[in-house]
């Protein structure tokens, strides 16, 4: 079930990357019917769509906090500054990391630097290995602290 979670992976970056295109300029943009066209057009291929709206749902419930994580981790690069792929797969994976907690980290982050190396830019993989690699340290920091 791997690549069905990769691929899973995708949908969910995708349907997230529209809404949030889409908010921008509409602020009426509806979630809805981005998720069901990426689902169906992939219908075949997915049968885990909990998976997929687990992580669209996850992601856009704790948003806020999401950003929090990441403000500090790239201080060089505000949130609202940071390429919207880039931000968008970061999102994703830190609520794998410390929402879901549902697969292992080394996944989840090799996970996100394959989407960014695919989606992003030159330097996305990188920048996304550098901050999630932070994120989980200070997890792991967290947890045997507390």
């Amino acid at each position: 079930m791997a690549s069905n979670r990769h691929l899973g992976r995708i949908i969910a970056l995708q349907t997230l990357y529209e809404y949030d295109f889409r908010r921008d300029t509409d602020s009426q943009a509806e979630l809805a019917p981005i998720v069901e066209r990426n689902l169906a057009q992939f219908s075949e291929e997915v049968d885990d769509t909990d998976f997929v709206t687990g992580i669209i749902d996850g992601v856009l419930e704790n948003e806020e906090k999401i950003d929090g994580i990441i403000a500090p981790i790239a201080p060089d690069w505000p949130v609202d500054q940071i390429a919207r792929i880039d931000k968008i797969v970061l999102r994703m994976s830190l609520f794998e990391l410390n929402i879901a907690q549902q697969e292992p980290p080394k996944v989840i982050i090799n996970e996100a630097v394959e989407l960014a190396k695919e989606f992003g830019g030159d330097n996305s993989g990188k920048f996304i290995n550098g901050v999630l690699g932070t994120a989980y340290q200070q997890l792991e920091e967290e947890r045997n602290d507390g």
